[in-house]
């Protein structure tokens, strides 16, 4: 087991004074009731994870990134090695808890240990996994991570124009903070970068309402919600 600081406490309140490195993230297998987040292993994942978000079928799933699509199997395992290395990235493969098939995958970015700050980017959802509850969970784990390490930031950045990229950041509870004008150059088009956060402070609350809506008893037999994440966000 690797050894770890200390945690801090919230740090909302300004004092610092006990500060210390945090450790990196997305080093370790996260478990859910219904998915699982693996550390990528390309020799293990990357047929899987390509059937998922890979190909000219799923080529939609990039249109709002500065990224991809990727065509062909080399093409995206050579571009997840190369931003392990020069961006260290920790790149998550979301997979399926029963079966273990790829479904999706997101990475820890911009990890900034001595200040415990992490960015959560290139979040690609295959077929399966989108607008799903298995999303979700992916996305709350994910978050309860940099959390339980200590970190006091989380980030999310997108297209400004990206609405389902801007719509899943507030459900979660991603607050938004500005807009970068003229942020990027993107597939030869102007990009404004829309920046979301999550702080230590406001993560208790948050994970107490995923929680409670990811619980089985909120679901159906046939997996319909019974009460709506924004419903237990209002305390209803």
């Amino acid at each position: 087991m690797r050894a770890e600081s200390p945690r801090p406490t919230p740090t909302h309140m300004g004092d610092l004074s006990n500060w210390t490195k945090r450790p990196t993230p997305g080093l370790e297998a996260l478990d859910g009731p219904r998915v699982r987040l693996e550390p990528l292993d390309w020799d293990r994942h990357g047929a899987s994870l390509f059937a998922a978000v890979g190909g000219e079928a799923n080529a939609a799933i990039w249109d709002w990134m500065p990224v991809g699509p990727f065509v062909t199997l080399r093409e995206l395992g050579d571009f997840l090695g190369l931003m392990r290395t020069s961006d260290h990235w920790r790149t998550m493969v979301i997979c399926a808890q029963t079966s273990g098939e790829a479904l999706g995958t997101a990475s820890y970015m911009r990890i900034r240990e001595e200040h415990g700050s992490a960015e959560i980017g290139c979040v690609a959802f295959g077929p399966r996994l989108r607008r799903s509850t298995e999303a979700t969970e992916a996305l709350a784990l994910m978050a309860g991570h940099v959390f339980d390490l200590g970190y006091r930031r989380y980030e999310w950045k997108c297209n400004s124009h990206n609405v389902a990229s801007k719509r899943a950041a507030e459900r979660i509870g991603f607050a938004c903070e500005g807009l970068f004008r003229n942020d990027m150059v993107t597939k030869g088009m102007s990009r404004d970068t829309a920046w979301y956060s999550i702080i230590d402070s406001e993560w208790p609350v948050l994970k107490a309402v995923l929680d409670r809506w990811l619980a089985h008893d909120n679901f159906a037999n046939d997996g319909v919600q019974i009460g709506t994440l924004e419903s237990f966000r209002q305390g209803r």
